[in-house]
């Protein structure tokens, strides 16, 4: 999904635009009336503007990314550009705020219209100067990780080519030292993102927040006090599951490496973070899928839940060509049911599992209710769509799933099954072990950017993945993760959505499917998932906040305990 501006988007718009600021007075006799007139003829000439803007630049950005075209991407970027400045106007924020600060709109939809639009007016109000030196270094900063190569033994080495050392050598000397010349990028980069975290907070005390952490968490309206808590709660539920798991993943790469346990070190477990469940199950799924029409396979799939989606697949671009963006996105061109999937489809489970996340996103966007005002037809969060992408992409390695809807045989499921099912529990285990570094780096970090950040993240990485910072290491390898520069203070969101995932997963089967077999279930051709979903989730659009959304459609705010009993107990 990639349409829904962002809060840092949004405040690149500020570094560029200048504009007067305007005083509106109220009157006095009827000034609720006149306050609530006011903000419908806000609206009306705001949305007048807004919504053809929109779908145009939908569909330009649609378009460069189909075509790979320099001057398609160059009108993308243009028409993102305008649509952007209507955000960072500085009478209109002045007449919003003024409106919603008065109390005076009542009703339940104008009041979630206000907020959204307040939150997305307030991420374009910084200091024009500031936000310019902020997008100017964040810019040097990427394109010192663009340009850095590792070299290993005079080799110059692309992130592609270390990722593949990481994961396939077993020489330990060549790991150790592609693992230390990867790192290398972080001592380069180090005291700019300093200096860039510095700077973002500034911009955001100047708006009253107390850094640049709280602000980006509370104006996608994420209270940080309810995030550290699910994570706190998530924390507690995986450590000691993940402990367990870590020894049997220790056991095989000391074999795997002819080391003792306690002499593994970082470059040990085949990836740069260990951010990724390392590959110690032997299985291939793609046999399974070889000759299918993954299209069809999909189409038939949400037309079992009740879910058409042979109109969005017409409109889709499904294949490779010369050019064309070569992963896979869901946009809604028009939030009036243009809506569309970006892909590059080969019969392999990776690609059957990406076509049922996109098309997840897909359902989300269409079945959100087009009667609800312009603004509130949008997914609640940008995660609350992720679980449910997540939670579809998931079946693609279920062997449940594949035997209820590619028709693998009885006999072939209980091959694959234990494997299987191993390998998703070890993937997503590490990967909430390794969010739970990111989530309290980057928070650590933005409250107090002058502490010892090197000593910050060892200690986090040892905590909370169990891993071992080598003897006598002091250098700033949380610096060579490139999300601290270009997806600041997001990172916590991928979690978010699983944790919803599993939530909703245990929710329908216990309430909609009445049964207490979570491990066994496809939803194949279950049209009860998909009245439930479409009702109590996607149907709100943004009409509650994201918490809301989630009580009202599982009975529970967002919680970590459902995850845990999914792949830990």
């Amino acid at each position: 999904m990639k349409r829904k501006l962002s809060v840092s988007f949004l405040i690149m718009i500020a570094a560029i635009v200048t504009a007067g600021f305007m005083f509106n007075g109220c009157g006095s006799s009827n000034k609720n009336a006149k306050t609530m007139k006011e903000f419908d003829e806000f609206m009306t000439k705001f949305e007048a503007k807004f919504i053809p803007l929109y779908k145009e630049a939908s569909l330009a950005s649609w378009q460069a990314d189909l075509s790979g075209d320099p001057a398609d991407s160059k009108k993308s970027a243009a028409l993102q550009y305008k649509e952007s400045l209507m955000f960072a106007n500085k009478a209109d924020f002045e007449t919003i705020k003024r409106i919603k600060e008065s109390g005076a709109i009542t009703d339940s939809l104008k009041k979630r219209e206000l907020v959204i639009l307040y939150n997305d007016f307030l991420g374009g109000q910084m200091d024009t100067l500031k936000m310019k030196k902020i997008i100017e270094l964040q810019s040097r900063i990427t394109n010192k990780f663009n340009v850095f190569r590792a070299v290993v033994d005079k080799d110059s080495l692309s992130d592609n080519k270390v990722d593949s050392i990481l994961l396939h050598s077993t020489d330990n000397k060549l790991l150790e030292k592609t693992w230390l010349a990867s790192k290398l990028s972080g001592k380069m980069v180090a005291d700019s993102i300093v200096k860039l975290v510095k700077m973002r907070n500034e911009v955001a005390k100047d708006l009253g927040f107390s850094n640049y952490h709280e602000m980006s968490l509370k104006l996608s309206e994420q209270d940080p006090k309810e995030i550290e808590k699910v994570y706190d709660q998530l924390d507690s539920l995986t450590k000691d599951g993940f402990a367990k798991l870590k020894g049997e993943v220790d056991d095989y790469f000391a074999k795997r490496f002819n080391v003792k346990k306690e002499d593994l070190m970082p470059w040990h477990y085949q990836n740069r973070f260990f951010q990724e469940a390392p590959k110690i199950y032997e299985i291939d799924l793609d046999k399974y899928y070889a000759g299918k029409d993954l299209v069809k396979i999909t189409e038939d799939y949400y037309k079992g839940l009740g879910m058409d989606i042979t109109e969005m697949a017409k409109k889709s671009d499904l294949y490779s060509r010369p050019g064309k963006y070569q992963h896979a996105q869901c946009g809604d061109m028009d939030k009036f049911g243009d809506i569309r999937v970006m892909a590059n489809v080969v019969p392999t489970e990776n690609w059957m599992g990406t076509l049922l996340h996109e098309f997840g996103h897909s359902v989300y966007f269409k079945y959100i209710d087009k009667d609800l005002p312009f603004m509130l037809r949008d997914p609640a969060h940008t995660f609350t769509t992720e679980a449910i992408a997540e939670l579809f992409g998931r079946f693609s390695t279920n062997p449940q799933w594949m035997k209820d809807v590619i028709g693998i045989s009885d006999k072939e499921k209980k091959d694959i099954e234990e494997k299987v099912n191993k390998n998703l529990r070890l993937q997503m285990i590490v990967f909430s072990r390794w969010s739970q570094v990111m989530y309290r780096f980057e928070k650590s970090m933005y409250e107090n950017p002058d502490q010892d950040l090197n000593k910050l993240w060892w200690t986090l990485v040892e905590k909370y993945q169990l891993l071992k910072k080598p003897e006598g290491r002091n250098a700033p390898d949380w610096a060579s993760k490139i999300h601290l520069v270009s997806s600041p203070c997001y990172y916590h969101n991928y979690l978010l959505g699983e944790m919803l995932a599993s939530q909703l997963h245990y929710y329908m089967t216990k309430n909609v499917l009445k049964s207490t077999d979570y491990a066994n279930q496809s939803y194949a051709n279950k049209k009860e998932i998909g009245v439930y979903l479409m009702d109590k989730v996607f149907k709100p659009g943004t009409r509650y906040s994201w918490n809301d959304m989630i009580e009202k459609a599982t009975g529970e705010k967002l919680t970590a305990k459902y995850y845990a009993m999914q792949f830990v107990n």
